[in-house]
């Protein structure tokens, strides 16, 4: 327990304390953004290397901090330095990937390679991969290509829909919080608490750069933040899925692990599902940018920046409590959640076409 908690706070100082020099530095050498783009939301120049924070504040804290004195026996000790290698070494490639397109751009061509460079890592070397469904929709284990190609699947997807949602001040940011410290939980009461570290490292780094980040934003975290977010939250999500049902306590058995994992990041999830469909029926390429986005829907409702992402949390928490209150078999779980989630996502661009319709009515 001691070890959760000092990784967070060691986290959190190190976000609350370094973010306004780098602020300051980003400013002398002009590495900002500029206003003016039509999807754009910020009026401003606004700094754009805050992942350089969450990256340093997450990654010092996990290397501080890690139980090595927790493990049982040699073979978790190797299980545990195994995770521990190429969790730290996908996330420096991940980092300077991201850093480089923030500060230079990076050709798309390129970026592809690292992402498959750092799958690569993850699945085959460090064999951080879904190996079954456990009972959900009558899947157990699944054959090796299918385990490597879900594994690939999970990690794009986790970390393409980080980087997508992050288009309002403060929203990747406390969206990752959310799913961090929700699965930082889980692993806590489920005794794993070198997986526990990594993701209340996370919401510590994101917690101190969200004070600089919540609207009105100070900084952007960039691709170098949304990157590192997203590579975290999906091996954290795999090892959720996979934690060894026989080593659970009964708190949590009852609990479908790979519901909760997708209720713990069910926003972004959502929202990219939603978008690729969106702009593959309009015939345009699934990652072309646009203003399409859930939050770009309620911000044309007139929320603002604030009650948009503050609603968007609560919604968020609300899923992963629905997730774990249904009494029901895991795979009808997964559906009423998963429908819940899809209808709810629809909501604010239907009282956007009632609210184009009334404007016209009116002229």
């Amino acid at each position: 327990m001691i070890n959760i908690i000092l990784a967070f706070v060691t986290a959190l100082i190190v976000a609350v304390l370094s973010t306004p020099a780098l602020i300051k530095i980003a400013y002398l050498k002009r590495l900002v953004d500029e206003s003016g783009e039509e999807r754009k939301l910020h009026f401003r120049r606004i700094p754009t290397i805050g992942g350089i924070i969450i990256f340093a504040g997450t990654l010092f804290a996990y290397l501080m901090w890690y139980p090595f004195e927790e493990m049982a026996d040699v073979s978790e000790m190797g299980r545990a330095l195994k995770d521990f290698q190429y969790i730290g070494a996908t996330m420096i490639i991940l980092f300077f990937i991201g850093i480089k397109d923030d500060i230079i751009g990076t050709a798309p061509v390129k970026k592809l390679v690292g992402h498959l460079i750092v799958a690569f890592i993850l699945v085959i070397m460090g064999d951080i991969r879904i190996t079954g469904m456990y009972g959900l929709f009558g899947i157990e284990e699944l054959p090796e290509w299918g385990s490597i190609f879900l594994s690939i699947l999970t990690y794009t997807a986790i970390v393409n829909a980080i980087n997508l949602i992050d288009g309002v001040d403060g929203l990747a940011s406390g969206v990752g919080i959310i799913a961090s410290v929700a699965m930082g939980i889980w692993f806590y009461y489920a005794g794993a608490i070198q997986h526990a570290v990594l993701a209340m490292a996370m919401a510590g780094s994101l917690i101190g750069f969200l004070v600089y980040n919540f609207s009105p934003a100070k900084i952007f975290m960039g691709d170098s933040g949304s990157l590192t977010i997203g590579l975290v939250l999906s091996i954290l999500a795999i090892k959720l899925i996979e934690y060894p049902v026989d080593d659970l306590p009964n708190e949590l058995i009852g609990f479908s692990r790979p519901v909760f994992a997708m209720a713990a990041l069910v926003y972004p999830l959502t929202d990219t599902l939603r978008i690729f469909i969106y702009r593959i029926a309009r015939g345009l390429s699934p990652f072309a940018a646009d203003r399409n986005h859930i939050h770009h829907r309620l911000m044309d409702l007139g929320l603002g920046h604030r009650k948009t992402v503050l609603l968007i949390y609560a919604t968020s928490i609300f899923i992963i409590l629905l997730s774990t209150s249904i009494p029901l078999e895991p795979s009808a779980v997964m559906i009423v959640t998963a429908l819940v989630a899809l209808v709810v996502s629809q909501i604010p661009g239907l009282l956007v076409m009632l609210k184009k319709k009334k404007e016209l009515t009116k002229a």
